[in-house]
């Protein structure tokens, strides 16, 4: 549909002159120097009507200048206003469609990279710990405090840059630590790391990356502790299992040697993952899985087993704007009942956990879940979902208004149009009629079904309604002098000159009465067919 609508855009300038896009440079200049006589602003002493003349003569030469120079009209043929405005230009190497294709999206790549060049990624965390039984001791309520952020910086096409540092405070201790981190794309399949960090663990370290084949890629890295002198080596298999899953071993040599063995699915309603580590002295298992309800909600659960950890996870969250979300977590374990309550805004997240208390009472614990869950049901059903529905009625209601504004607004313009044809499409009908040849009698262009029902009819008049436009006037003038009039295939109407598109989004028709040789005819044409008039099958 999209290729389709753009095919239709990119003959927009042919509508304007009432062009075949066939049409032979002959043809366009005789269009131009047609239309060009009736809207040259030297024609019109009235100042109103100069700047009438003036806003549409601008509109056709800038059609004639693209329509009559080979190299523009190609261009324009293929990819529309787009091609032209995208600084595209043709040389004696360009002459094919498929060189033209090549060298726009060339310009694309470039502007892409200049763009990626001067382009910027921040993220950051920042995590409160809040502690309900320390408050109630007098201890404070906050247990401890960390936040992360980094930067990330495209140098080039290959290379990037990231910096970025932490700060954690837990109780009278604390800690930082600040790292830099660049990387090369050596290949389109590899690539290679080099990382420093100083601070709280300081080290050095470098890793390679490599995509093994379209389904598997493998990471490799050595990292050396700069305060013991301890190395740390790593390895990471990745494979794809299908086309929503892929599962990953890793291996990790060092002080703290471990094996692990994970997976994850994912798909548009629901994701799940899961992971098996074992490491010296130490075992661990964790799942999660996560559904979504519409394409702002969400609801999770997840749970951990291991020799230091045991504890299940149930939550949601939402969406509450285009870059925001909401999420609230409901913990229990060995170290006891926990609330979490995230914001994640662009890259940037707050995470806020507190410990309710380190005593798993059954009764608490179920309390501590069915409450605030109740509360949300309670503030979405009574108050977040009216807001919701006002806020969406309101941005409907103003979508209209623009809408409404927008269709004024061209209907104005054809308006004006319509009063610079009017005097020749007068001067045309009057010669049609000492002739005996084509005259319109009228002609409106519109929403299809309303126009259909009228060509079942047998009436000739019509009620005005905002969804038709007549335009009796501009088909007058386009009548040759051999009492002829033809509108092109695939050209749509709305873009001929005194045309407008009067409901935007729903399908069209033409519908006319005419006379000719004494005779009334009555015909109805989509808005993208060819309209040949007179024609004998046309006879009322």
């Amino acid at each position: 549909m999209e290729e389709q609508n753009r095919g239709e855009d990119n003959r927009e300038l042919y509508a304007l002159l009432n062009l075949s896009p066939e049409a032979s440079d002959e043809e366009i200049r005789k269009a131009y120097r047609q239309w060009a006589q009736v809207y040259h602003p030297d024609k019109y002493q009235d100042f109103h009507m100069k700047d009438i003349a003036t806003e549409n003569f601008q509109r056709i030469c800038e059609a004639y200048e693209i329509l009559s120079d080979s190299n523009k009209r190609q261009i324009y043929d293929i990819y529309g206003m787009e091609g032209l405005n995208s600084g595209l230009e043709l040389g004696p190497r360009l002459d094919k469609a498929e060189e033209i294709k090549a060298e726009l999206e060339r310009l694309k790549r470039m502007k892409e990279r200049q763009k990626m060049l001067t382009h910027f990624q921040s993220s950051g965390t920042i995590l409160a710990n809040i502690s309900v039984p320390h408050f109630l001791d007098d201890d404070g309520l906050f247990r401890g405090m960390a936040m992360t952020s980094e930067i990330q910086s495209q140098l080039s096409k290959r290379n990037a840059i990231t910096i970025g540092g932490n700060l954690a405070v837990d109780g009278n201790e604390g800690g930082g630590a600040a790292t830099a981190l660049f990387r090369h794309q050596i290949s389109q399949v590899s690539s290679i790391e080099f990382v420093a960090s100083s601070g709280l663990h300081s080290l050095i370290g470098v890793q390679t990356s490599r995509n093994l084949s379209s389904h598997s890629a493998a990471t490799m890295g050595i990292a050396m502790s700069l305060r013991d002198g301890s190395l740390n080596l790593s390895n990471l298999w990745t494979r794809q299992l299908s086309e929503t899953a892929s599962g990953h071993i890793q291996f990790a040599l060092g002080p703290q040697s471990s094996i692990a063995v994970g997976w994850q699915k994912k798909d548009e309603r629901r994701s799940a993952s899961g992971e098996v580590k074992i490491g010296t002295g130490s075992f661990d298992t964790s799942v999660r899985y996560t559904h979504r309800f519409s394409p702002n909600s969400l609801g999770c659960i997840a749970g951990r087993f291991g020799s230091s950890s045991l504890e299940l996870e149930v939550g949601g969250g939402r969406k509450i704007s285009k870059f925001s979300t909401v999420r609230w977590m409901y913990t229990v374990g060995i170290q006891g009942i926990f609330w979490k309550f995230e914001l994640f805004r662009g890259g940037q997240k707050l995470i806020i956990p507190i410990l309710l208390t380190k005593h798993l009472n059954p009764v608490f614990a179920t309390g501590a879940l069915v409450v605030p869950g109740s509360l949300y049901f309670v503030l979405k059903n009574f108050f977040i979902k009216p807001y919701y529905l006002r806020r969406n009625k309101q941005k409907a209601l103003e979508k209209d208004d623009k809408s409404s504004t927008q269709i004024q607004e061209a209907r104005a313009a054809s308006e004006k149009a319509q009063k610079l044809l009017q005097n020749v499409a007068t001067r045309k009908r009057n010669k049609q009629l000492e002739t005996g040849g084509l005259v319109i009698m009228r002609a409106l262009y519109g929403n299809q079904r309303i126009v259909n029902n009228l060509n079942s009819s047998d009436e000739t008049s019509f009620e005005s309604t905002s969804e038709v436009i007549d335009v009796t006037t501009p088909l007058n003038f386009l009548v040759n002098d051999s009492g002829q009039l033809k509108l092109h295939e695939g050209v749509r109407k709305s873009g001929i000159m005194g045309f407008c598109d009067p409901c935007p989004g729903e399908s069209k028709q033409l519908y006319v009465v005419y006379v000719y040789a004494g005779n009334q005819y009555k015909v109805c044409v989509g808005d993208y067919e060819e309209l040949m008039i007179p024609h004998s099958s046309h006879l009322t």
